[in-house]
């Protein structure tokens, strides 16, 4: 893509009418605040034409009224700049409890009233605004997928910044203001998405203009940036990389004009390094964005002191409901009314209940309002991915176990495939924990570099502009840029260690709910699913030992609504291309996918691996024996089933133990690719039927089952099924160290050995020959464990096994 591609755009438009000046900006600020203030309190006489009484007020006071004139300053600043540019400005709130004041601004801005008639711009949609707010059926008490405009779910803090930088990617005209709360800016996520600039390019990418909110106090007591004076804030985020702007609100008597001009000039700062960049006029050694440091007092507008004389607006006091007694204390209620009052409701809203034409007049217009920007439904501006044929990189499996590769190398050259063909629309990208090539996935890097904006001196492979991978060792920025680039229109692959993928759990939690309201809002488009990829799973992590052993994100997903999650243990290189096909192919889930990146046995065809990938589950019949030398037993004396590479390779192994130890067993094998398969019908859509469940684990047969992760995964997903009792799991006990594939499935009870025994003795009609033969087992099992103690690594009968019928 040459520079000239993306010079500094010339299509925007800017706003004909008159710019608001700062009294307008100010009785425009004056009814968003009154609006967020009556959001909190009030259920009747919105406008205060009455005497405030206790029947006017909610029963329950919910919401944080301390950032919410914050939001709104900036939001009214921004308004104008979009007005001056028609820059096309998405807004991304950190702060998400101060959604009375995003609510606020999108009724005045009309977007509340396009998606919903009933939040119409007069006194009835006014009143039902404000009784809507942390009402039962109405509005959550944070942002969330029902407000227009939102990316970013609300309910935890930390992700903004991250979030606005994916959704900055690849979006060269869109600029992403990101509001950062100086509490929220204390958490870990927050600190290392400050170095989201060195990723971003300015030549394909957006921007990202954070806004640093400085108002000093989180819930109870001060923040860290609130106690740092303005020269260490300030050399801190220059450290960083950026160009810090200071606004502070008690500095000037003209508020507006000084967070104005502070905008244009960030704007003038911005156009300067796009235009360098792409229109090769310089170039210069790294690109310096613009940030704005805002402080203000903390529920600015709020009473100084409460009745007894504790003070509020300015400190921590002013968080959430600064007058919390109003419904048992007249002098709270008096308080509070003269609170409301201040803001001079009679002089913004006609008689109608309609805001002043000068308020209205504020906003921009049609998609340039912040709430009504494309991005933020990017379910709009998505475009399925051309992606390539899986026939072109399948495995040729002449006969099951004919054919030994790794999976992901597989999968990785079908991914490069997949970033040639997205070349031109730029709207797919991996991001990574700095694992691409150690999961076996560096044939992506023969198409595409690592993303890196920054000049690198030293020695580096495959890392510049314009590069598709997102590295970077830091699963908290991987998941957040990847949700902001997937709500905003474009698809996406997360690669990471089984191990730490838990380190975003609460971030996949958050969306997660995501996903589930999105789904619940009639204008919300379908977005590209998250798609997670584990590899450098836990029983082949000899070199790292213990603490790369945890499977635990998979027990994550299952707690998530049936409408969502999705677990995918392909056990070859087939089934994983027909997997990573469809996930990618799917909208608003979270697709996981754990899969091997050692070289292994392959089992199936691509003809079998698809038909098996659309099963979900299935009898290898190949791998089962009747006792008398056939296969596919009609009914066995013990079902050995499996999901998951390692333990696929471990129960076919068992198989073939019992085929040759207790040639009169009948055994059955069974395959799991997609573990919600196992879950009854009415619980999640992927479950098998009755009848396909009972062909494959009968109805009354012992069912061994070997799985890649926790033992209770399983008996989690086979809830209803009323078969717990028949069904024995083995799976990753927490017993491992720095040693051999062999000795850590041993270790926890996972060896083919360890099965074959299990079976024997739990198969129906063979408790007493059973025992005997699993006492045998687990003397070959013992053996082999002390080859591995003794030569320190495994031995041959392990290493070399092949499946032969």
């Amino acid at each position: 893509m040459t520079a000239t591609t993306h010079a500094v755009p010339t299509t925007r438009t800017p706003d004909d009418a008159a710019l608001p000046d700062s009294a307008t900006l100010r009785r425009y600020r004056r009814t968003a605040d009154y609006l967020a203030a009556a959001m909190i309190y009030l259920r009747g006489n919105h406008l205060l034409r009455e005497p405030l009484r206790r029947e006017h007020l909610k029963p329950r006071l919910l919401g944080h009224w301390g950032t919410c004139p914050g939001i709104t300053y900036l939001y009214s600043g921004l308004n104008r700049l979009v007005r001056r540019t028609g820059q096309r400005t998405l807004l991304v709130t950190g702060p998400g409890h101060g959604a009375p004041a995003v609510h606020a601004n999108l009724w005045l801005e009309g977007t509340h009233q396009d998606h919903d008639p009933a939040l119409s711009r007069d006194g009835r949609g006014l009143a039902r605004l404000v009784d809507g707010f942390s009402w039962p059926g109405g509005f959550p008490s944070h942002l969330s997928p029902e407000v227009p405009g939102v990316i970013h779910e609300g309910g935890e803090l930390g992700y903004a910044l991250s979030t606005a930088f994916g959704a900055a990617m690849d979006n060269p005209d869109l600029l992403v203001a990101c509001l950062v709360g100086d509490g929220e800016a204390e958490t870990g996520p927050t600190a290392a998405s400050w170095h989201g600039s060195k990723y971003l390019d300015p030549v394909t990418g957006g921007v990202v203009l954070p806004v640093l909110h400085r108002n000093g106090y989180k819930i109870s007591s001060p923040t860290v940036f609130g106690t740092m004076d303005d020269e260490e804030v300030i050399a801190y985020l220059a450290g960083a990389g950026w160009s810090p702007l200071l606004v502070d609100v008690e500095s000037t008597d003209d508020p507006d004009a000084l967070l104005s001009a502070t905008l244009d000039r960030a704007h003038e700062e911005i156009t300067a390094v796009q235009t360098s960049y792409r229109q090769g006029s310089a170039t210069p050694s790294r690109p310096v964005w613009p940030m704005i440091v805002l402080r203000s007092p903390k529920g600015w507008g709020a009473p100084e002191h409460d009745v007894d004389g504790t003070p509020l607006a300015g400190t921590f006091h002013a968080h959430q409901v600064p007058l919390d007694d109003v419904h048992d204390d007249p002098a709270q209620l008096r308080l509070l009314e003269r609170w409301l009052r201040s803001y001079r409701p009679e002089e913004l809203f006609d008689e109608a209940g309609r805001p002043r034409s000068d308020v209205v007049s504020v906003p921009p217009s049609g998609e340039l309002r912040l709430g009504s920007v494309p991005e933020a439904n990017g379910g709009r501006l998505l475009r399925p991915l051309p992606l390539p044929p899986v026939e072109e990189h399948a495995v040729d499996v002449p006969e099951p176990g004919g054919a030994t590769v790794g999976a992901t190398p597989v999968l990785g050259s079908w991914l490069a495939d997949l970033v040639r063909r997205t070349e031109a629309s730029r709207d797919f990208r991996v991001v990574c924990p700095d694992e691409l090539v150690s999961n076996k996935l560096g044939a992506i890097l023969d198409v595409t570099d690592r993303a890196y904006t920054w000049p690198v001196d030293e020695y580096a492979e495959h890392l510049g502009r314009g590069g598709r991978v997102l590295e970077v060792l830091s699963e908290h920025l991987c998941q957040g840029w990847l949700e902001g680039y997937l709500l905003t229109g474009r698809h996406g692959l997360f690669p990471c260690y089984e191990a730490f993928a838990s380190i975003v759990d609460s971030m996949v939690n958050q969306y997660a709910k995501f996903l589930k309201m999105s789904a619940e809002v009639p204008w919300r488009e379908p977005v590209a699913s998250l798609n997670y990829l584990l590899t450098s799973e836990g029983w082949r992590q000899e070199h790292n030992g213990y603490s790369h052993q945890g499977p635990g994100f998979i027990n994550n997903l299952l707690t998530k609504k049936a409408s969502v999650s999705r677990v995918h243990l392909p056990p070859d290189a087939n089934t994983l291309l027909v997997t990573m096909r469809r996930c990618l192919e799917t909208r608003d889930r979270i697709n996981l996918v754990v899969a091997g990146k050692q070289p292994g046995p392959q089992w199936l065809d691509l003809p079998a691996a698809e038909r098996h990938c659309r099963a979900g589950a299935g009898v290898w019949e190949w791998a089962c024996h009747d006792g008398n030398g056939a296969a596919n037993p009609a009914e066995p004396d013990v079902v050995l089933a499996c999901a998951g590479n390692i333990p696929t390779t471990e129960v076919l192994a068992a198989a073939w133990l019992l085929r040759r130890q207790a040639p009169d067993l009948r055994v059955r094998v069974v395959n799991v690719v997609d573990l919600l398969s196992l879950s009854p019908r009415d619980r999640h859509p992927h479950g098998m039927s009755d009848t396909d469940f009972t062909r494959c684990f009968g109805t009354d047969v012992p069912v061994v089952f070997g799985f890649h992760g926790y033992p209770s995964a399983v008996h989690d997903v086979l809830h209803g099924r009323g078969v717990s009792d028949r069904v024995h799991v083995h799976g990753y006990l927490e017993e491992g160290t720095t040693t051999t594939p062999f000795d850590l499935l041993v270790s926890n009870r996972m060896s083919r050995y360890d099965l074959a025994a299990d079976a024997v003795t739990r198969a129906t009609g063979w408790s007493s020959a059973g025992g005997e033969l699993a006492e045998s087992l687990a003397g070959d099992r013992d053996r082999l464990r002390r080859y591995a103690y003794r030569e320190g690594a495994d031995a041959p009968e392990f290493t070399e096994w092949r499946w032969s019928a």
